[in-house]
């Protein structure tokens, strides 16, 4: 089974088609747990509805508003699949992307995948920009390169802890949890394939460029503590990746 963790907050004109996209996935042995961190719209309603009519659906509720780390983390304790997964609730995912990535963890006998995306409106309709992956990504590669998205990624729990990819509350946890995984060793492979829409809302943190050059600077030096020079260094690599994807 795949558990499949989505953080919910205030997603209620996004979420009937993210849910959708999960029920039309061709590999139907999956769980969905939607964590929802006390919305003040209707997502935790429109939930409901859902749940109730398919069993593979799960409401979580958080005691209190915690932010994407801690509920992402929330859902990765309740989860019981083999494989794991994210999705951000205003992503869209293509309708193999399951089963191509469970063929590809697979045939590579690996902990950790991710796969190729394409830039989209708010509409969820594609720009026309696929963001391609390399075959492989170490932990000295991913200080250089934030290819890695969040919704894109597939984890074999058999391999991995619930620790290991419980996200640290920091901004840019997502990018923080990949450098944690990959520092131990482990190698994360991508399947060169474009399979998730990544909706790019012109409210979200992430399209704020100046939040996040501010984002991943303290990543290399508050969370991996890393040294002036190398911390430019890496910087430097990743703006170029950063605008590079973009163009």
């Amino acid at each position: 089974m795949v558990s499949i963790v989505v953080p919910v907050y205030n997603a209620e004109r996004f979420l009937r088609e993210t849910i959708a996209c999960i029920q039309r996935q061709t590999y139907t042995n999956w769980e969905l747990l939607l964590v929802d961190d006390c919305s003040t719209d209707g997502s935790r309603e429109l939930i409901r509805e859902f749940e109730v009519k398919d069993n593979r659906i799960h409401l979580l509720c958080a005691p209190q508003n915690q932010g994407a780390a801690r509920s992402r983390n929330q859902g990765v304790m309740a989860s019981k699949g083999q494989y794991l997964c994210y999705l951000d609730a205003d992503d869209v995912w293509m309708e193999e992307k399951l089963s191509k990535e469970i063929d590809f963890i697979q045939k590579k006998d690996a902990a950790f995948i991710f796969s190729g995306y394409e830039f989209a409106d708010e509409k969820a309709v594609g720009l026309g920009k696929i963001v391609k992956v390399p075959e492989t990504i170490t932990y000295r590669q991913a200080l250089k390169n934030t290819t890695i998205f969040t919704s894109t990624v597939m984890f074999d729990m058999t391999k991995l802890s619930k620790d290991m990819v419980t996200m640290p509350v920091v901004a840019s946890e997502d990018t923080a949890t990949w450098w944690k995984i990959l520092k131990t060793g482990i190698i994360a492979y991508g399947l060169n394939e474009n399979l998730v829409l990544y909706r790019r809302s012109t409210n979200t943190l992430s399209s704020n460029k100046w939040i996040a050059i501010k984002r991943i600077w303290n990543l290399y030096r508050k969370q991996e503590q890393l040294p002036l020079i190398p911390s430019m260094y890496y910087f430097i690599c990743w703006a170029k990746g950063a605008v590079l994807r973009r163009i």
